[in-house]
């Protein structure tokens, strides 16, 4: 789709947009409110059903490295098989 995508056991857990301006971490509901609440100039759901069930988008441009990175790691451990997961349990 004219992006690059990231992904654990063949599936998707975050994208970059073609122009590398912004990000999305397939995030759970709970997991995306957090985010909204304490970033919300960074954070932004997903338009239509996407954002409704937590894929989140991330404005890159003024995010923190760390902040991205925690919305990163539940992404991919929302994603991972769970035998991966207990692997790496590294993965903060």
């Amino acid at each position: 789709m004219n992006h690059p995508d990231f992904r654990v056991g063949g599936k998707v857990f975050a994208s970059l947009a073609p122009d590398l301006s912004w990000g999305m971490a397939k995030l759970k509901p709970d997991q995306q409110q957090h985010f909204l609440r304490t970033e919300p100039d960074i954070f932004f759901p997903a338009s239509g059903k996407w954002g409704d069930r937590g894929a989140t988008n991330i404005a890159l441009e003024h995010a923190h490295e760390d902040t991205v990175h925690q919305a990163l790691a539940a992404a991919w451990r929302n994603t991972a098989p769970a035998k991966l997961i207990r692997e790496r349990s590294d993965i903060a």
